[in-house]
This record gives structure tokens, C-alpha cells and sequence, in this order.
């Protein structure tokens, strides 16, 4: 091949490479333009601004707030008795069973007590003979007055007759009084209702042996109950019988009004904790011995506090917080919460924001420090939702 030839093939080479390079660099030069137009527009795309309406900030709010004491406990029965046998023998016969209700003095059984049927006898035969032989001695003592006045017998003879008269009116009184007891006990062999209420629990069955003292019934007045609570020491000292109580019980869709009826004088053993009685009407008896309560003492106070909604404030790591638009951006600040009143829906704010600050009213999610936010209007708002439809 000719030196011409391959002079002219590698002028052809050196010019292909040439526009291969050309390319290349074109190339890298137009990725690398894309690129910065790329990160241009990243960074100068706005950052979001949080829009928040005048309904959901609120304004710390100075005002009073009632401190509530609350404590809790069963509903208990005061007017609770207990019917015992008084007499031993056998129960005969027990007509009530538990939810029966009795009225007072109404007989609910009778105890078999024959023992005391046999000394009644007894003692009543003991009484017939000393009535005859007091009869006996008053007729002695007749006729020896009689010949003591015609001077047959010694005046000692007659005050010796005058004893023994004496004796025998005491031997009778005496055996009267004995039959009288051993009747009375006889009355006792009946089983009667103390009290109007309800029968809760028997504690013997007809044909068992009893003794005196031995629980037979218990019968429980369920028309007034009691609220048996307590109350920390710190907090006992505001209270007084007579205040007015706001008790929820379990089970019943509203409140009921009680009263404070009295204080214990001392702590339970083992707590520091002070007993405190509340005193409920029943009139419907729709409350029962044993249900659970809560009951609510509101003490009023006219010293302005400064509060928020109970809604304003969140809770974290055992914190509580509220979320504040200051300067254009939310700052999370650290609240110290005082007293709440459930009833309005507000809780003191001891420390963390200031009157004028401005605070979400409202929990909302994803909420960072310094995110970007404003207020705006509700008109600006309702334009908004109608531009997107």
C-alpha cells in the first residue's frame, strides 16, 4: 500500500476521534448545566408556611378557678343491724330470705326453747306456793294480833309473826319476779325485725342448734347510704361537715348531691390519710351497699389565675407542653399546670407561656420547632377550600 493511502486513513482517524471527543465533551458540559439548573430550582422552591385560623389559637385568659377535692370509695349502709337469737334452743322456723323486705318489730322467726318453757312452769309453780304460804302468814299474823290484844300472847311473839309475814311477802315478790324474767325470755324465742329494710344475708337455717348472741339476720336500710372516703392530710383541713358533694357512682349516668356528714379525728394506721363520710339520699333505692363512688368537693376562690383549654396542652416524657406562634415560626414551650376545672374545660398555667402569647388551641401532628406559620382569616380560608373545588 502507497504512503498517500495511509496518510489519508489516518487523516480520517484523527478526524472520527476528534468528533467522538467533541461529542463527549458536549455532552458533560450539557448533564453538568442540567444539573445546576436542577439545584437551582431545589433551592429556590419556598419553604411551607403552616396556616393556622383565628378558632384554632387562643390567648392565655385570666380568670378564677375553684379548686376541686376528690376522693373515692364504696357506698356503705349506716342503718345496718344485726338480729341475734337471745335464747338457746332450736330454730324452729325463719320465714324472710335474702331481698325480703320487713318492717320493725314484724317476727321473721321463732326459736324451740323448750329449756325456758320448762322453768317457766317452774317458776310458776314456785309462785303459787309462795302466795299460799304468804296467805298462810297473814292469817297467823291476824289471830296473834288479836291474842296479842287480849293479852294471850307476848308482845315478841307478835313481831315475831310480823317477820315472818314480812318473809313470806318477799318470797312471793321474789318468785313473781322470776316468772316474770323466765316469760320474758320466753318473748325472746321470737325472732323480730329491728329495723325497716331489706334482708342481705341469713346466717342460720330453721333446725339448727343456736345460742344466745348467735347471728340469725342481717337487715340493712338502704334508703340513706354513705360514701366512706379519704382524704389526704394536706387537703382534710379545707373541708368541713356540711359542705356540698357531687358523687358519681358507678353504674348511675348522672351525678348525685351529697353531704360531708363528718370527719374522722385522726389518720388510718398505715396511711396518712383522714376518713370522711358523705351522706346520700337513696329515696328510689337505685344505689346499693358496696357500689364504688367518686366524690367532688368544689372550693370557690375569686383570685384570678392564669389558664388555657385543657385541650392547648400536651403531654411527652412526663412533660407537658404547649405549641406558641411567636415571630412567624411555633416554639414549644415547657408549661407548669396548676388546678383544672373539668366543668369549664381550663387548666392554670403557672409557668411557661405569658399573657399575650399566642397558643395552638388545638393537638396537631408532625408539629416542629421552628416550622414556618402564620394566622390567617376564615374568609381567606373558605376562598381557598372554594378555589379547589
Amino acid at each position: 500500500m502507497s504512503k498517500a493511502r495511509w496518510t489519508g486513513l489516518g487523516l480520517i482517524a484523527a478526524l472520527g476521534l476528534g468528533l467522538i471527543a467533541a461529542w463527549g465533551l458536549g455532552a458533560w458540559n450539557f448533564g453538568k448545566a442540567g444539573a445546576s439548573l436542577a439545584n437551582k430550582g431545589a433551592t429556590d422552591k419556598p419553604a411551607t408556611v403552616l396556616e393556622f385560623l383565628p378558632s384554632e389559637l387562643v390567648s392565655p385568659k385570666w380568670m378564677p378557678i375553684d379548686e376541686v377535692i376528690e376522693f373515692s370509695g364504696p357506698l356503705v349502709a349506716p342503718g345496718t343491724a344485726v338480729v341475734r337469737a337471745k335464747v338457746p334452743g332450736t330454730l324452729a322456723a325463719l320465714s324472710v330470705e335474702e331481698g325480703t323486705r320487713v318492717r320493725p318489730g314484724q317476727v321473721i322467726g321463732r326459736i324451740s326453747a323448750q329449756e325456758a318453757e320448762s322453768r317457766a312452769q317452774e317458776r310458776s309453780a314456785m309462785l303459787e306456793s309462795a302466795r299460799a304460804a304468804l296467805a298462810q302468814a297473814q292469817r297467823t299474823h291476824a289471830q296473834n294480833e288479836s291474842l296479842a290484844a287480849q293479852r294471850f300472847i307476848s308482845q315478841a311473839a307478835l313481831e315475831a309473826s310480823r317477820s315472818a309475814l314480812d318473809t313470806a311477802r318477799a318470797q312471793a315478790a321474789a318468785a313473781e319476779a322470776a316468772l316474770n324474767t323466765v316469760r320474758l325470755s320466753l318473748s325472746d324465742a321470737s325472732v323480730v325485725a329491728p329495723i325497716a329494710g331489706i334482708v342481705s344475708r341469713r346466717h342460720a337455717l330453721p333446725g339448727e342448734k343456736v345460742s344466745p348472741e348467735q347471728m340469725l339476720v342481717s337487715v340493712v336500710d338502704i334508703s340513706k347510704l354513705e360514701l366512706a372516703g379519704a382524704v389526704g392530710m394536706h387537703e382534710v383541713a379545707r373541708l368541713k361537715a356540711g359542705m356540698p358533694v357531687q358523687v358519681t357512682v358507678e353504674g348511675l349516668p348522672s351525678p348525685i348531691a351529697g353531704t360531708i356528714s363528718r370527719i374522722a379525728p385522726a389518720a388510718e394506721p398505715g396511711t396518712r390519710s383522714i376518713g370522711v363520710a358523705v351522706v346520700l339520699p337513696n329515696p328510689g333505692e337505685v344505689m346499693r351497699g358496696g357500689q364504688f363512688a367518686v366524690a367532688r368537693v368544689r372550693l370557690s376562690e375569686a383570685a384570678p389565675r392564669l389558664t388555657l383549654p385543657e385541650a392547648a396542652v400536651r403531654s411527652s416524657s412526663g412533660q407537658h407542653h404547649v405549641w406558641v406562634l411567636s415571630e412567624g415560626r411555633l416554639q414549644r414551650r415547657v408549661v407548669l399546670l396548676g388546678r383544672r376545672d373539668p366543668a369549664l374545660g381550663r387548666v392554670e398555667i403557672r409557668e411557661g407561656v405569658t399573657p399575650e402569647a399566642t397558643v395552638l388551641g388545638a393537638a396537631f401532628d408532625n408539629l416542629k420547632e421552628g416550622d414556618r406559620a402564620t394566622r390567617v382569616a376564615e374568609r381567606t380560608q373558605a376562598a381557598a377550600s372554594a378555589a379547589s373545588r
